[in-house]
């Protein structure tokens, strides 16, 4: 089962604003997240008190996403360098 891929307004800016290879790296993954949420191939965390909401990392960037498993979607709602977005 393939879950859908959504992305808030603010990640898509960081996406647009950020270096080229940082959002192909993340459209990479988030492909590969849709086809399999709970492999263990990527460098995804879940958040410290909150079951739902995890973090994916890349270099020294990170995206925060939950996983609605009742509408199959994963929402990426966040994203910035790993000191400003904690």
């Amino acid at each position: 089962m393939t879950y859908e891929v959504k992305a808030s307004k603010q990640v898509r800016k960081f996406l647009l604003s950020c270096q080229k290879n940082i959002a192909d790296q993340f459209y990479q993954k988030a492909k590969i997240l849709a086809q399999d949420p709970y492999g263990k191939n990527l460098d995804v965390r879940i958040l410290q008190g909150q079951k739902e909401n995890r973090r994916l990392r890349i270099g020294k960037y990170r995206f925060l996403y939950t996983m609605h498993k009742d509408q199959i979607l994963i929402y990426f709602y966040e994203a910035d360098s790993r000191g400003d977005i904690y």
